[in-house]
């Protein structure tokens, strides 16, 4: 994109838009400012990326646009033009003085309850009109949803609709998918024909968003944050946000069902649940006072009493049992079956708050050197401490995909405590001290409260970085052991290096590969491809001073396999790149036949390769597909 395109289409379109600037760019189209010649009108460009423009072709594209283009609404954004300008697929639409749901929930993180389900009831409006028409969005998020004047305005149909008609022929061969992982349905990460029931299961995963800070399903990448939509139950928002209605709990759960049929089938029908006919505005919802339905999580109907909210003698939050257990999964998609930890030996500890405080998060440690060069330090301590205190019997610890969320939010660790389930949790930092020690503290907090429970503070030598880590490991166990009450056994480091450097290499790569990953976050392609061949480069080094360690062999495999999700990678780079990912896997499954994160990445590359249908023969892809279920 760039100038050249700026210029591109100042020279096609000169003669109905005199297009000024670039708004803003996304992971499917760039935005341009422009005036309307004819109409003396600000509108708004949409001119899709190159590779997607090729993807869909002009043709497909123009129906599509057509069938959008009649849909007439208040709070759908309409188009008023669309076309081909030199190879560049673009359409128009009115310029929105506003911005995006997107925009306010970066500023303000979590939207009073009225006015989040406001704007739910306006995009099911949106909806409805569209599924009446037999046309589905197929890219509910933030980004699509515009404000202004107080009212949303749900942007892009047709856009996906086209890339999803386009998929079985071509979409393969680039690496990019239909939709937002972060609010796709399963069935449609599956790649299975989706329904009206689709766009109601994102925008329950926005309602969730707007009223928890976080979407209700985040992961490390596309493929991770596919499998927890498939297999996860949904963490109840009550835990969040006491303020949330039950009604609206309940539309959630019914939203976010695994199963299409389990859903509302219509946007009416999930207003309803809300406990609101779609057109109803919030000031005037009606609280329900008589016996009726509430769905719980399993999607099994069950009779309760309904209270009217202000009858409702208020509790702290601390006092609400939490709805759902933050292990509970879900049986499907992969087939991934239930896990299950090791129970104590008795009853387990339970807070006042029904936080069970054997189940621990280790929020990343803050690293507080004035250059910041310790953040690879902090960040390694912390992922080797989940580590560590997961393989011990009796504790649920918090994966590092779970916390990671949580890195740069302003919650409280309280407030986090809730949203994981965790009735324990763990905060530290990390700062040198003279010319050669560290300092570093650690803070054990209780879950339902926030209030410290114990604190404990280590210098240490600032080289031997193996050993900061072991002691560190030993002295947190003995603060959990204070807190719980309960022997905490650190297991041996499992097949762990020795070597300092190697260890310190794969946390710089670390760094690098979530520098990486941010950059291709803001689709900076260049910068994420630098990243990743620094990261590479560590991570060969760290193999060389200790070939027998499976974990920089297994970060290998990862950057590989991110890399095959280059927007516009032909199909053979594509292969290669999964090809390379799995000669990593399998050399460190060589190493350690066991190692659940080479296990893993195999299942993820075999499912990613079967997902693309880079493999024409329906029997090996079949294989492909059951052994990425064995692996994962």
């Amino acid at each position: 994109m760039g100038e050249n395109t700026l210029e591109r289409l100042k020279a096609k379109l000169f003669d109905r838009y005199a297009v000024e600037r670039e708004l803003g760019r996304g992971g499917m189209a760039t935005v341009y400012l422009a005036n309307d010649v004819k109409h003396d009108r600000q509108v708004a460009i949409k001119v899709l990326h190159p590779e997607l423009s090729v993807t869909i072709g002009s043709d497909r594209f123009e129906r599509e646009i057509k069938v959008a283009a009649k849909l007439q609404h208040p709070h759908i954004l309409g188009l008023f033009d669309s076309g081909d300008a030199d190879g560049l697929l673009y359409y128009v639409m009115p310029f929105v003085k506003g911005e995006s749901l997107r925009d306010r929930l970066d500023r303000e993180g979590q939207l009073p309850v009225d006015d989040a389900i406001q704007i739910i009831l306006e995009v099911a409006d949106a909806l409805g009109h569209a599924h009446a028409q037999h046309i589905i969005h197929r890219d509910i998020k933030p980004e699509n949803i515009l404000l202004a004047n107080g009212h949303a305005l749900v942007a892009d149909f047709g856009i996906a609709s086209a890339i999803d008609e386009s998929s079985k022929q071509k979409l393969t061969q680039t690496g990019m998918a239909v939709g937002t992982p972060v609010y796709m349905a399963p069935e449609q990460s599956a790649g299975e024909a989706v329904g009206p029931s689709a766009d109601l299961y994102s925008l329950g995963c926005v309602l969730y968003e707007m009223l928890a800070g976080e979407p209700p399903f985040t992961g490390r990448n596309a493929a991770a944050i596919m499998a927890r939509h498939m297999m996860e139950t949904v963490p109840s928002i009550r835990i969040v946000r006491q303020s949330v209605p039950e009604e609206v709990e309940e539309a959630i759960f019914a939203a976010l069902g695994k199963v299409p049929a389990d859903r509302p089938q219509t946007a009416a029908a999930f207003a309803e649940i809300l406990g609101l006919p779609i057109g109803t505005t919030v000031s005037r919802r009606a609280t329900r006072s008589q016996t009726g339905t509430r769905r719980t999580p399993s999607g099994i109907t069950r009779a309760f009493p309904v209270v009217e909210a202000e009858a409702e003698s208020p509790r702290p939050l601390w006092r609400r049992p939490a709805v759902l257990a933050a292990s509970a999964v879900v049986a499907l998609g992969l087939g991934i079956g239930v896990w299950q930890l090791g129970p104590w030996k008795g009853k387990p500890v339970v807070t006042a708050g029904s936080l069970d405080q054997t189940h621990v998060a280790v929020l990343y440690f803050e690293d507080l050197s004035k250059d910041k060069s310790l953040g690879f330090l902090a960040d390694g301590l912390t992922e080797a401490l989940i580590s560590r205190l997961g393989e011990v019997q009796g504790l649920s610890v918090v994966s590092r995909g779970g916390v990671q969320p949580y890195r740069s939010t302003t919650l409280t660790p309280d407030s986090i405590a809730r949203v994981l389930g965790t009735g324990t949790v763990l905060r530290g930092t990390i700062e040198p001290e003279g010319g050669d020690k560290l300092t570093i503290n650690v803070k054990l907090l209780e879950g339902s409260s926030g209030a410290d429970l114990y604190r404990t503070g280590l210098t240490l030598p600032a080289k031997d970085f193996l050993a900061v880590r072991d002691s560190l490991a030993q002295e947190v166990a003995r603060l959990i052991q204070k807190g719980l009450g309960k022997e905490i056994k650190l297991r041996e480091q499992r097949q762990s290096t020795r070597s300092v450097d190697a260890w310190a290499l794969l946390q710089r790569a670390e760094q690098l590969k979530k520098s990486g990953e941010a950059a291709a976050a803001s689709n900076d392609t260049a910068a994420m491809g630098r990243d990743f061949r620094a990261a590479d480069s560590l991570l060969a080094g760290a193999e060389k001073l200790d070939g027998k360690w499976a974990d920089p062999i297994v970060m290998r495999g990862l950057i590989s396999y991110r890399r095959s999700r280059f927007p516009g990678l032909e199909r053979p780079a594509v292969k290669g790149w999964i090809t390379e990912g799995l000669g990593h896997a399998e050399r460190a499954l060589t190493l350690e036949s066991d190692n659940p994160d080479a296990l893993e990445l195999r299942g993820t590359l075999n499912y990613w390769s079967w997902l693309l249908g880079l493999e024409a023969d329906q029997a090996k892809a079949s294989a492909l597909l059951n052994s990425a279920k064995t692996d994962l």
